[in-house]
């Protein structure tokens, strides 16, 4: 097989459906959908019927692009995440706060959830408030000094056994998973004029939210916000 065409794969997992698309990288066409209503709605996921779904549908696509499926993103709606809330303080001096003034409190509260949780895998990481010099900003301020400032964070995470439940499956069809998304979290941001979840958290892992740190392979491109600071992708 060859790579005719540029395309990303989605699998949204919730407890009516399992859903797939193939969409095209740039344009945001899409190549193929499908999808299966649950009728047992457990609340957890029946990963018999999922592994049916994927042996239904991975083949199709692989078919129509003319390639093999090697990554894929997951949107999962679940009452498995586990938020975790952590703020810090630090003095800056007098001098400008920007992403690289950053990096190392981020860096400090990433490492502090996992040693803290560490039967818990980090999805997204999402700065919820900036006090800067005893000032709230709900986004970082371009060109402002300041003496000192604290970051609320809020860490959007699931457990590694159950991430790797999922990862597993995917795995007979030598799959790896490429992100997960919370699809509450996605949903915040999914437009009226474009309700497509998998266009929104395509342009959500690419930056949408300067207030997310992303979580990133060390390889990908077109870095956002505050990516070039954080590749620690696990």
């Amino acid at each position: 097989m060859n790579s005719e065409i540029n395309f990303e794969t989605y699998i949204l997992i919730t407890k009516e459906k399992f859903a797939i698309s193939a969409i095209h990288d740039t344009s945001y066409e899409t190549i193929y959908f499908e999808q299966q209503f649950i009728t047992d709605n457990q609340n957890n996921l029946n990963f018999e019927i999922f592994n049916e779904f994927l042996e239904k549908n991975i083949f199709k696509i692989e078919k129509i692009l003319k390639n093999f499926v090697k990554n894929i993103y997951i949107i999962l709606d679940s009452d498995e995440f586990f938020p975790i809330r952590l703020s810090i303080k630090k003095s800056n001096n007098g001098n400008y706060i920007d992403p690289n003034v950053l990096s190392y409190p981020l860096n400090y509260l990433k490492n502090t959830c996992q040693s803290n949780f560490n039967d818990k895998k980090i999805i997204h990481i999402l700065i919820e408030n900036y006090l800067i010099d005893d000032k709230n900003y709900f986004s970082l301020p371009k060109n402002l000094k300041c003496n000192f400032f604290s970051l609320d964070v809020r860490f959007i995470c699931l457990p590694k056994n159950f991430v790797g439940e999922i990862e597993q499956a995917l795995k007979k069809y030598h799959i790896l998973v490429n992100q997960i998304f919370c699809a509450n979290y996605i949903e915040r941001f999914i437009e009226q004029k474009n309700p497509n979840i998998f266009i929104t958290a395509n342009r959500i892992k690419s930056g949408l939210n300067e207030n997310e740190v992303l979580l990133v392979r060390k390889t990908l491109k077109n870095k956002g916000f505050f990516e070039k600071f954080f590749d620690f992708f696990n």
